[in-house]
């Protein structure tokens, strides 16, 4: 039998720092294209009810409201609706985050992992919040910083989680890494949104006419693709530049229990 031992995989916090990491805009797209066609179903069904989650949050909350319609003309009860939203779903979607990152560093999922990481949901919805709050405000100085938050922001919820650190550690980290490869990690995210419009057109162009229900039948079949190729693109660019501590027991890989104890 062999010896158990803790490996590391892809890049390092003390690395991170430094720059020391690289992004190839192909390859990651690749990879995470080989990871998509494997295995798609735990994270669109972690998204599904997520989405779903969120939505009954927002018809509930909604109604002490006057309703989804009067709470969507109200600043106030809209931003409410948004705040408890993001508090409720936030714990699930950081395991859909960490199913990118497990199909990033070889390991199977499944629709369970969604829940995986409720015992950190607080921190995590904290720092959901955060990150919402200060891309609003760099949005609201101007697009641009608004935009360069979005991205730089974009990992730290799977720091708080797989790395265990609080919010602002893990939005600190987030802004002093990415800044050296900022633009490549723009490139993968502005490539998937591209494909996103593009799957779009069909709706717009056949909203009228006989073959909507065909243009939405495709649209959603591209994002059962999209969805999943996004957070695996995450997941390898978490690895690639924090990198993940694995356990070898007996041969295989395994999360150290750091990740299932979070």
């Amino acid at each position: 039998m062999e010896k158990n031992s803790v490996v590391k995989v892809g890049g390092s916090i003390e690395k991170a720092l430094k720059g020391e990491y690289q992004i190839d805009v192909a390859s990651v797209l690749k990879e995470a294209w080989e990871y998509t066609k494997k295995s798609r179903a735990s994270i669109n069904l972690g998204l599904l009810f997520s989405l779903g989650l969120g939505m009954i949050a927002s018809l509930f909350v909604s109604s002490f409201l006057g309703g989804i319609e009067a709470a969507a003309k109200d600043p106030q009860s809209f931003m409410m609706i948004n705040i408890v939203v993001t508090l409720i779903i936030w714990p699930f979607l950081a395991g859909v985050e960490m199913m990118g990152i497990f199909h990033a560093i070889g390991i199977k999922t499944d629709f369970k992992l969604t829940f995986a990481f409720l015992k950190r949901g607080s921190w995590v919805a904290v720092c959901a919040l955060l990150t919402s709050l200060i891309v609003s405000l760099g949005v609201n100085l101007f697009v641009f910083p608004g935009l360069y938050l979005a991205v730089a922001l974009s990992l730290a919820i799977p720091l708080v989680v797989e790395k265990r650190m609080s919010p602002l550690k893990a939005i600190k980290l987030c802004i002093l890494a990415t800044r050296f490869q900022w633009f490549k990690i723009f490139s993968l995210y502005l490539i998937l949104i591209t494909v996103l419009i593009l799957a779009m057109l069909p709706l717009a162009l056949f909203i009228e006419t006989g073959a909507s229900i065909i243009a939405v039948v495709l649209f959603f079949f591209c994002l059962t693709y999209l969805a999943p190729m996004f957070y695996n693109v995450k997941g390898i660019l978490y690895r690639e530049i924090f990198g993940m501590q694995m356990l070898k027991v007996d041969g295989h890989s395994l999360p150290t229990d750091d990740v299932f104890s979070a």
